[in-house]
């Protein structure tokens, strides 16, 4: 009888069954309750991915504080909104499930940076049967935002005299023709040079070379010079990825030649954010007039007074382009080389002075005095257009010619020089300069 109790096997399914049922059910609810959890941790990642990309977007809270900040520090809107971001991203069924969430968002140089930390705390359901009430589940996401440079642009062109040559060799051409017959008697044959004289009374000479230029269709190089700021302008508006990242002024050497021998700087238009109001005021980029021809022995290009004259212009801190408060000034200087001014100590050029009268490569040492102040110097020099038949360029251009270019590429930051010849576009050359300045990795102090 004992014997067969022991092998008896009928009733060994309904006791193991009875013995596995826990941890069977157990198992099945470990799966549904872990598959809850991996719900809510992605969602819990995609809503931490937003808030941290949200609130460093150009348009977002922390981006507007951080504008107005000249150095670092924590951007304190950005965390509110970030966290507003992450609580909307929760679906109605997560609702009830504790969750904290910590937020960091940072201002370090140009670069904005956001991290979100979520922690919470999932109730189990079938788990509680092997003795797990809860699940923790946490993440943390986190982003960067690399804000553009800001910059101020002060544009320093160049409108003596000697722009007033052809813009073009079939410029000059056309301009030596008008003026074959030379005026008063047979002066200024074969001029290439539209001399624009207006009286220290303002009586403008209808006679001049300007305006011979102006009644034969000839485009003389200030035009070209004018006409390539107002497209310039446009494509800075273009470019531009925050409404206040660049400013622009503009100021020509002078209106006058008095002007000029005032070292006084003629503006075209102050430091504006509206750069269309910039390009409307382009049409007062004219060339120098003179009172009379050999006004002041024509000294008239004074690059010194003139790179001393923007220097002045230029106040305030100079940042490195981190914010709208830290802005970057850069100088964009348009010239064709030659200095032509009274200078009788100190004259660069191999021949010196000639009573006084220095006719010389640019003298780098003021655009040093620029860049010694963190100031970047971007130079578009538009190539001194020799005159083979000329004697004054012959006698006084020529003996230094090889140098122009050397010198006014030694005048410019590393990297923000430009070379444009007669026969390219001084349009298309300026904006290749300004895409060369504004692609460059922003420079920290």
């Amino acid at each position: 009888m004992l014997h067969r109790f022991i092998f008896d096997r009928s009733g060994n399914f309904g006791i193991m069954t009875a013995l596995l049922v826990v941890p069977l059910l157990g198992a099945a609810g470990t799966a549904v309750d872990f598959g809850s959890a991996l719900s809510l941790r992605t969602e819990l990642y995609a809503a931490a991915d937003a808030a941290a990309v949200g609130s460093i977007t150009p348009t977002s809270q922390a981006a507007t504080q951080a504008n107005t900040m000249a150095g670092d520090g924590s951007l304190t809107l950005g965390k509110s909104e970030a966290e507003k971001i992450f609580f909307s991203q929760m679906s109605k069924k997560q609702g009830d499930v504790p969750v904290t969430v910590d937020i960091g968002v940072q201002k370090k140089g140009g670069t904005l940076s956001s991290t979100v930390t979520f922690n919470a705390t999932m109730p189990t359901t079938f788990m509680q049967v092997l003795g797990f009430d809860e699940i923790a589940v946490s993440g943390t996401a986190t982003a960067q935002f690399e804000t553009p440079s800001y910059m101020d642009f002060f544009m320093l062109l160049d409108n003596t005299p000697s722009m007033g040559v052809g813009a073009t060799t079939d410029d000059i051409a056309a301009m030596k023709k008008a003026t074959a017959n030379g005026h008063d008697g047979g002066k200024d044959k074969n001029c290439a040079f539209a001399c624009h004289i207006v009286s220290e009374k303002g009586v403008e000479d209808k006679n001049s070379y300007y305006n011979v230029a102006r009644n034969n269709g000839v485009t003389i190089r200030i035009d070209v010079v004018a006409a390539a700021v107002k497209a310039l302008m446009a494509k800075a508006e273009d470019t531009q990825s925050m409404p206040s990242q660049f400013r622009v002024a503009a100021y020509t050497f002078g209106k006058t030649a008095q002007d000029a021998k005032a070292a006084k700087l003629f503006k075209v238009s102050d430091l504006d954010y509206d750069l269309g109001a910039v390009a409307d005021a382009t049409n007062m980029i004219k060339l120098m007039s003179i009172p009379y021809q050999n006004y002041y022995n024509d000294q008239q290009t004074s690059f010194d007074e003139a790179l001393k004259g923007i220097e002045g212009e230029i106040t305030g801190t100079i940042g490195t382009g981190t914010s709208n408060a830290d802005r970057q000034k850069i100088v964009f200087f348009v010239a064709d080389g030659v200095g032509d001014s009274y200078k009788p100590a100190g004259c660069t050029s191999p021949k010196g002075a000639n009573g006084g009268r220095c006719i010389e490569p640019i003298d780098t040492s003021y655009c040093k005095k620029l860049k010694d102040r963190g100031i970047k110097v971007a130079v578009l020099y538009t190539t001194y257009l020799p005159l083979p038949d000329n004697s004054f360029y012959k006698d006084w251009v020529k003996p230094f010619e090889t140098k122009i270019a050397t010198k006014m590429e030694e005048c410019a930051s590393p990297g923000f020089y430009f070379a444009v010849s007669p026969t390219d576009g001084i349009e298309e050359a300026m904006e290749a300069l300004f895409r060369k300045i504004v692609s460059a990795p922003r420079i920290t102090s």
